[in-house]
C-alpha cells in the first residue's frame, strides 16, 4: 500500500473500537469496493479494496480474542481471493454483503 488513507485510525484510534464496530466500518469499504466494481469503475474499486486492506489490517493489532483474530484473518483471505484472484471459495457479491451486514447489525443492536 503506498500512502495510509486512515491516518486517525492508524495512530492507534482503531485499536480502541470494539471488534464489531471495526467489522462494520471494513464492510463498509468491501460494499463499496463491490459497487464501484459492478459499475465498472476500477480504479475506485481498488481504492476501496486497498483502504479495506488496511483496515483488516488495522484490525489485527487490535486486542481481539483468539476467536475474533482468525476470523478477522479468515474474512480476509476469502476477501482477497475473492476480490483479486480465482474465488476459490466461491463467493458471491451477496455472500460477502451480508456477512458485513450481519455484524453492522449486531453492532448497532449492541450499541443501543
Amino acid at each position: 500500500m503506498s500512502s495510509i488513507q486512515h491516518k486517525k485510525q492508524s495512530q492507534g484510534c482503531w485499536q480502541s473500537k470494539p471488534y464489531l464496530e471495526q467489522m462494520a466500518n471494513i464492510g463498509s469499504e468491501v460494499y463499496r469496493a463491490i459497487n464501484w466494481r459492478k459499475k465498472n469503475n476500477k480504479e475506485y474499486a481498488q481504492m476501496a479494496f486497498i483502504r479495506s486492506l488496511e483496515l483488516f489490517d488495522l484490525s489485527k493489532e487490535s486486542k481481539l480474542t483468539l476467536p475474533q483474530y482468525r476470523e478477522l484473518t479468515r474474512m480476509r483471505e476469502i476477501w482477497v481471493d475473492y476480490f483479486k484472484y480465482e474465488n476459490k471459495y466461491n463467493s458471491t457479491d451477496e455472500d460477502i454483503n451480508k456477512y458485513f451486514m450481519y455484524l453492522t447489525i449486531a453492532h448497532k443492536n449492541i450499541a443501543k
